[in-house]
């Protein structure tokens, strides 16, 4: 004859819900435990008084018929009475079992058997029972500095029945976030469940706990996506600004040079145009199959495809973060040789091995709201010297006119330009993240449209104004080419330097992430030994960066036209026609207008890239 606990273990055994419930939890999870999470879990083997005075007036088994629902289990059935459980010691095999009956009562959780209120038992069914538009999330700011007054205009737009007011301040945050969900991807690093949240996901909401929301910035997936579907028109046109404007406005002066005046003009507003083409391709395509873009291309193509994509894509980010490193490095110098007046003449690369300590630590951060101040610094310095470069600019134009030596075509270095030209209007990544945080998603369009319009304007404008003003003279930045002993300048260099330098590790992010997700399987919160393992997988790829920073320093130029050529064409003008060809063209004209833009990729990139590394061995 089988006892109860023998009955219920083979029904248990047998079970494949039960054994599937369990199936998440690793070897190295249910060791972290606390006891009493293991205690809660071991109540849900034991027999209770009840099944077993079933059992007794049954001959067969109670839990043929009477199976429970662990399912279902809800705060009051974790919370019986502690006898509920005792040890049955009137049955065979009773002294085997009555440890583990000892142990559980032993280690359970002590609030469990006090009497309380269950006022507040089911809050957490409660709030899983509403749908996501009926939870006030802006309670979760009542934490914040500024909070309440936050709450209160909300509150107040509400009783009038307006629409709730745009709170500025969540802007730049909403941007930082687009970073982790870079070309549609999910790259914010899921962490697992903690102790705490563990415990509270056994015992449900008791009174103890807050009755506000935990706060909205981002520590797993499905936090950072709840976020989505608020960005009214004019945060969707500022977080396309901050993701397009960069280190590109400044290797445009030198870019007309090698273009010619009137060729680069006409050139840099026909790869704007194509430009917005491909983007407009993109999002019809996203409309047809939503998903990332990498996810787009496995769908259509095959996960092939998906890893062409990919790997395009960190091969450009690591790009970036090598040119924006040699970018820093020559404003570094520069700044150093004019407030040393020429007496420190320090060579580029030392400048390039200094910046490690520095990006070192920020390659390391996981949660990009912490970044949320040095990327707004950036942005800040970035904007000053922008506008203070277009006055210096101007005023030069004005005072002595066109240079003499401007030209308007230049036949031997036309192909760099095309390069930079696509190097500067890079942003693709950032298309679908920003569609999908607006309210609107359908006006993105329109948006995207206006801001290529600003975009060209101002790329032009600098590219124009810096050529025309220091013809055959301006050097590869810019700012280089202002008066040095002007301690304004030397201010402008050194703080868009430190801008530039400080929004590497957003570029930077992308790139690790995808490969992190490729390379580890497990989050390392519970794990010291894989968080390690990526923590010198980050150190590993800012070497390679570093490195890469090093060999491209003498040409940055040609450097910049080599990463816009090879990492940036395919992902603006091959993959978009490419997808946008077989999930939503119909029509013929649709047809032959995706092949030719498909065409016209393939040998951009071959032309640009081949003519490149050519001028690059030429001059080595």
């Amino acid at each position: 004859m089988s006892s109860p606990n023998d009955s219920l273990s083979n029904n248990y055994s047998s079970s494949p819900s039960k054994q599937n419930r369990l199936s998440h939890l690793r070897k190295d999870d249910f060791e972290d435990a606390s006891d009493e999470y293991k205690a809660e879990l071991l109540r849900k083997h034991l027999v209770s008084k009840e099944e077993r005075n079933k059992s007794n007036s049954n001959s067969h088994s109670p839990y043929q018929n009477s199976q429970p629902d662990n399912n279902n289990t809800s705060t009051d059935d974790i919370e019986e009475p502690e006898e509920e459980f005792s040890a049955p010691l009137d049955v065979p095999g009773a002294d085997i079992t009555h440890h583990l009956y000892a142990w559980e009562r032993q280690h359970r959780n002590s609030t469990s058997t006090r009497p309380r209120s269950m006022s507040f038992s089911n809050v957490q069914s409660a709030i899983e029972s509403q749908s996501e538009t009926e939870i006030d999330h802006s309670l979760g700011y009542l934490r914040h500095p500024g909070g309440f007054r936050r709450h209160h205009i909300v509150n107040k737009a509400r009783e009038r029945g307006d629409e709730e007011p745009e709170i500025a301040s969540t802007t730049f945050v909403d941007y930082l976030l687009l970073f982790g969900h870079f070309a549609g991807e999910e790259l914010e690093e899921i962490e697992e469940l903690s102790e705490e949240d563990r415990d509270e996901a056994v015992r449900g909401r008791s009174e103890r706990d807050s009755l506000l929301p935990k706060p909205i910035p981002v520590r797993r997936r499905s936090t950072s996506t709840a976020r989505r579907g608020t960005a009214s028109i004019t945060q969707a046109v500022l977080m396309l600004l901050k993701s397009f404007i960069g280190t590109g406005i400044l290797f445009l002066g030198r870019a007309f040079l090698n273009g010619g005046l009137y060729f680069s003009t006409a050139v840099i507003i026909i790869i704007a145009l194509l430009n917005m083409w491909a983007y407009i391709l993109l999002i019809h395509t996203s409309y047809k199959i939503p998903g990332s873009f990498g996810d787009i291309g496995g769908i259509l193509y095959g996960n092939k495809m998906r890893l062409a994509i990919l790997a395009s894509i960190t091969i450009s980010q690591m790009g970036f973060v090598s040119a924006y490193t040699v970018f820093v490095a020559e404003n570094l110098r520069a700044f150093v040789i004019a407030v040393s007046e020429s007496n420190l003449n320090l060579p580029t690369m030392l400048f390039i091995v200094m910046q490690i300590p520095i990006l070192t630590p920020l390659a390391l951060y996981r949660n990009l709201t912490k970044l949320s101040l040095t990327a707004l610094i950036a942005d800040a310095f970035i904007l000053i010297g922008i506008v203070y470069l277009f006055g210096q600019e101007s005023a030069v134009l004005l005072e002595k006119g066109i240079a003499k030596d401007v030209v308007l075509f230049n036949s031997k270095s036309y192909p760099l330009f095309m390069g930079t030209a696509v190097f500067a209007f890079e942003g693709i990544g950032l298309i679908i993240p920003v569609m999908e945080s607006m309210k609107e998603p359908k006006k993105f369009p329109y948006v995207l449209s206006g801001v290529m319009v600003v975009l060209t304007s101002l790329f032009a404008g600098s590219g124009f104004l810096g050529y025309a003003a220091f013809g055959s003279q301006i050097k590869t930045v810019v700012i280089s080419n202002l008066p040095q002993d002007d301690k304004f300048v030397q201010i402008v260099q050194f703080l868009y330097s430190i801008a530039i330098l400080l929004s590497i590790p957003l570029q930077l992010f992308p790139a690790v992430r995808i490969m992190e997700a490729g390379l580890f399987v497990r989050s390392g919160k519970f794990s010291n030994k894989v968080k390690w393992k990526k923590n010198l997988f980050r150190l590993l790829i800012v070497f390679i960066c570093i490195v890469v920073s090093i060999l491209g320093a003498n040409d940055l130029d040609k450097f910049v036209s080599l990463i816009g050529s090879l990492a940036c064409v395919p992902l603006c003008f091959i993959y978009p026609p490419l997808l946008h060809l077989k999930a939503c063209a119909r029509s013929t004209y649709v047809k032959v207008a995706d092949i030719a833009m498909l065409i016209f990729g393939v040998l951009l990139v071959v032309f640009t890239t081949t003519l490149t590394i050519a001028s690059i061995l030429a001059e080595a």
